[in-house]
């Protein structure tokens, strides 16, 4: 649906906004958790103080979409080391008979699944502003700050701006978005005062961006500048050494940027309710692979035991020593990507211009007026096994022509991954999942996967197609 700006923001907003039976419902669910923490605190002799916080608690969330908040604040007494372990006791106990899955930020947290809503069991200390002992320790503050700096109408411009970073899936700061947090989409609200006054700010976005709401570097620009170097840098106003930004990729950056200039040109509902992805028949799957041109290779392994957090962590960082050693060994990288359930799949994607290149390459040594090493060069080439050509001069440079040790792409993945991936920068994690076993398969080898997997269907139909939904909706009806 296209329309005028201002006609699309009524109805999402009207979408977006809790009615009085809803907000019932989310409020009495979160007094009632409130107590089970506090009784569950009590029966472990841990003296707390429990508070919902987040959105809820703001009055920013979004209807149908509530995520429950409830931190515990504890004495300090508490030791860093036993926070963690203390807490997740506590939290478990209060949500008995729920679902339940053990999260990790600074620090172990529950997440669990109570009457359809999630909710967030978190600890943090119970200290004075500035005197923070954990990450966690701010979020009263922050709460307590935003409901004093927000009224009605800006809320309704905090959800307005949520639920568009969702449609756009640059919303949420956990390491697998890598996005914006609901607090910073708040301060931005406040900062730029309207929805679109925050998008027309971001589509002019070029190098860099920087917002002090509470004015904590007012006179010190330069300061500021100095201390916080990350492409976009929103102080928080109850810290002023934090970036509230500090957890946005560049790619989540340019994505909001982009999509931002795109909406404001020609507005529509796609880009709050992005259309879902039709995924591909097993029979388009191998056609589009075919045609493709390129070579997708599949690093597929199983179940990490690994919370999801850390097991996202882990798997963006083996992603990066991956790329990188199948560049150093001369294959070009179009794009990769990692996906995974969380559960009992997780799969590594590496589009490649050639799955397979030339056994022999060119490799340049010193140039001449560097004696010492030519000497050095000339005495490895002159009588090596493995030079084919030379050593030779060309353009004032020592040359030779060498046997590539891989020329097969998957050979070398098998390779470098048969024992775990053991130098090759695979996280340990990863790494002993991949132990257990894996495979690397080629093109359309995936389809066995791809038929059993709905939601790595879908991922991968969008990797195919490559383009972000918003812009395939803007195109379409262009």
């Amino acid at each position: 649906m296209r329309g005028n700006i201002e006609g699309i923001c009524r109805t999402v907003l009207q979408r977006v906004t809790p009615d009085k039976r809803e907000r019932e419902e989310i409020e009495g669910l979160a007094r009632k958790l409130e107590r089970r923490v506090s009784s569950a605190s009590a029966e472990f002799g841990v003296e707390t103080k429990v508070r919902v916080e987040g959105s809820v608690a703001k009055d920013t969330w979004l209807s149908r979409e509530p995520d429950i908040d409830v931190f515990m604040r504890v004495p300090a007494s508490i030791p860093r080391k036993s926070l963690g372990e203390v807490s997740l006791q506590i939290a478990r106990k209060a949500t008995e008979g729920s679902e339940q899955i053990e999260r990790f930020a600074e620090h172990p947290y529950l997440e669990a699944k109570v009457d359809e809503t999630r909710v967030n069991i978190v600890p943090c200390y119970d200290v004075k502003r500035g005197e923070w002992l954990s990450a966690t320790d701010r979020t009263p503050f922050h709460t307590d700050y935003v409901n004093k700096s927000l009224n009605d109408k800006l809320r309704g411009e905090v959800r307005l701006l949520k639920k568009y970073m969702k449609g756009i899936g640059v919303y949420g700061a956990e390491i697998k978005v890598g996005g914006f947090s609901g607090y910073l989409c708040e301060l931005l609200i406040m900062h730029y005062k309207s929805f679109r006054n925050t998008l027309e700010a971001f589509a002019e976005h070029k190098q860099r961006l920087v917002v002090d709401i509470a004015d904590h570097y007012s006179g010190r620009e330069r300061e500021l500048r100095l201390l916080f170097k990350e492409p976009l840098a929103v102080i928080d106003p109850v810290d002023k050494g934090r970036n509230v930004a500090s957890a946005v990729q560049q790619q989540k950056l340019d994505t909001f940027s982009a999509a931002s200039r795109a909406f404001l040109k020609e507005p529509s509902l796609d880009f709050f309710y992005p259309p879902p992805t039709s995924k591909l028949s097993l029979k388009e799957l191998k056609r589009k692979l075919e045609n493709h041109g390129s070579s997708i290779l599949f690093l597929v392994f199983g179940k990490v035991n690994a919370v999801p957090d850390v097991l996202w962590g882990q798997l963006y960082k083996s992603q990066r020593s991956l790329r990188r050693l199948v560049q150093l060994n001369d294959f070009n990288v179009l794009r990769d990507a990692a996906w995974s359930d969380e559960k009992h799949l997780s799969v590594f994607i590496f589009e490649l211009e050639q799955r397979t290149i030339s056994p022999v390459k060119r490799h340049v040594g010193p140039p001449l007026e560097r004696k010492q090493e030519c000497e050095k060069f000339l005495a490895k080439h002159l009588n090596g096994d493995g030079t084919l050509v030379g050593p030779y001069v060309d353009g004032g440079r020592w040359v030779v022509q060498i046997r590539r040790k891989h020329v097969d792409a998957v050979d070398l993945f098998s390779e470098s991954l048969k024992n775990g991936g053991k130098g090759s920068g695979v996280a340990e994690k990863l790494s002993e999942s991949i132990r257990r076993g894996f495979r690397v398969l080629a093109d359309d080898e995936i389809s066995k996967v791809y038929g059993e997997n709905d939601v790595f269907a879908e991922f991968l139909t969008q990797f195919i197609a490559g383009k972000p939904r918003w812009l395939e909706s803007v195109k379409a009806e262009n």
